[in-house]
């Protein structure tokens, strides 16, 4: 906006207000005004900061004339993708439901985008040459938000008739056959049950190596994961309340590391928490943690050094001490649950939502996820196990779920639900009932984890209910 037009506008709330006080206006409605011009009055405030932010960044700049439109979603990034050398210009708008930058591998970063909101920002003195531009948020470029930038001095300048209209048929066919995907084949399956040794004086011991791996997410997405015993999540283990215990890990990564079980009762020198309560395991050496399981545990192991990294990465699995005590003959809100229920099938699902596995469920993003067979009638236990940095609403389509326990705890009060939040770190086990055939999908309830304009993807499976 120019300057005259903040002076006309100035000019014209004056005006107006003395206006309506000849005219006889009542004195609240001139007050209602006197709000409406001073809200005004705060947003050409705003503009005009805006209006100078923009000025500096093409001071800073080199007085550069071209601008050009970056466009950020849920998992893409499109817009003018070609620039000359030398200080370039972007304006980056985030049209998706969650923060996303603009970064150009190994140049710069723009800052957090938030939704619905656009910067300026420039990169300066960027060299000819093929640069790989993707967001930066955890997870977010392994889902697929990457894209190639061109610095030539034969780039086209950027075009000003705005932005194109999406292609709504090519998202609608990608939808479609990204479903018809499912279930897809990959190589790798985590979560499988490791057997102890039997040591002489009873103690069941275990063997965990963490090592870098190739790592199928989903069909021809071969990413470097963080695994422990090739197998992401790591290997479940399971136990009796009263067993003595000894997991023995060998660091094969570049880097140190540790191992804190979560959710299980320990003495302070096995909590994992190097250099706190251990040495630091470091690569090529060994520790082990030894302890007895001294009550019923719905808990996971993982990284603590540098947790952020390892454990998104894939540095994680899942640690059961005992069976979890059911509600069995109880009636809650109305619904019984049979005294002689047999359960059909105990599912351990470990959420993740960044590093290089990215949203996914047992280490594989959609369509790539297991399904779960059972037949009409069946119950099912769940056990969510939140090893992301974000919240996670699981719904499963058509069957209300008993929350039975939090965080191993059996709760007094069990309660049904058909959406379940489970925030980072949290453990919830949940009975289902299966009522009725077909096939009724299972995902996270934050969109953008299961869904994209290339299709469905993430944080999605399915039970497949059929007839006895």
């Amino acid at each position: 906006m120019r300057r005259g037009s903040w002076i006309l506008l100035a000019v014209m709330s004056v005006v107006t207000a003395a206006c309506y006080s000849v005219a006889g206006v009542p004195e609240e409605d001139v007050t209602a005004l006197e709000r409406d011009l001073e809200e005004v009055r705060d947003e050409l405030a705003v503009v005009r900061t805006d209006l100078r932010a923009a000025e500096a960044l093409l001071e800073q700049s080199g007085g550069a004339s071209e601008l050009h439109s970056i466009t950020l979603a849920e998992f893409s990034i499109e817009g003018h993708l070609e620039a000359q050398p030398g200080t370039i210009a972007f304006e980056i708008s985030n049209r998706g439901a969650t923060v996303h930058n603009f970064s150009i591998e190994g140049l710069a970063q723009s800052p957090d985008v938030d939704p619905n909101e656009a910067v300026l920002w420039s990169a300066p003195d960027v060299a000819a040459g093929t640069y790989t531009v993707f967001c930066a948020i955890p997870g977010h470029r392994e889902a697929g938000m990457t894209a190639t930038l061109v610095v030539s001095a034969d780039a086209a300048p950027p075009t000003t008739g705005g932005h194109e209209e999406a292609d709504y048929q090519a998202m609608s066919d990608a939808m479609t056959a990204s479903i018809l995907a499912f279930p897809a084949a990959t190589e790798g399956r985590g979560n499988q049950l490791l057997e102890p040794r039997i040591a002489a004086d009873g103690t069941k011991e275990f063997d965990l190596t963490a090592s870098i791996i190739d790592w199928e997410v989903a069909p021809g997405r071969i990413v470097q994961a963080w695994a422990y015993n090739g197998q992401v999540p790591g290997p479940m283990i399971r136990v009796e309340v009263g067993d003595r215990v000894r997991v023995t890990v060998t660091n094969e990564l570049p880097m140190g590391t540790d191992v804190h079980f979560h959710g299980v009762g320990l003495p302070n020198n096995m909590d994992g928490v190097a250099p706190l309560t251990q040495p630091l395991i470091e690569p090529g050496e060994t520790f082990t943690y030894e302890f007895v399981a001294e009550r019923t545990a719905v808990a996971m192991y993982h990284a603590h050094h540098h947790a952020q990294m390892q454990v998104p990465n894939g540095l994680f699995g899942t640690f059961f001490i005992g069976d979890l005590g059911l509600p069995l003959g109880d009636t809650v809100s109305g619904m019984n649950i049979p005294a002689d229920l047999e359960l059909a099938g105990e599912i351990p699902m470990v959420l993740n939502d960044a590093g290089v596995i990215g949203y996914s469920l047992n280490g594989k993003s959609f369509p790539a996820t297991d399904p779960y067979v059972f037949d009409v009638g069946d119950w099912y236990l769940v056990h969510y196990f939140n090893e992301g940095l974000q919240i996670h609403p699981m719904h499963q389509h058509q069957f209300f779920g008993l929350v039975v326990a939090k965080d191993g705890v059996p709760l007094e009060s069990p309660y049904w639900t058909d959406t379940l939040n489970i925030a980072p770190g949290e453990r919830y086990s949940v009975l289902f009932h299966v009522t009725d055939p077909g096939a009724w999908v299972w995902h996270c309830h934050i969109l953008t984890h299961v869904e994209s304009e290339q299709g469905m993807f993430g944080m999605v499976t399915a039970v497949i209910a059929q007839e006895g």
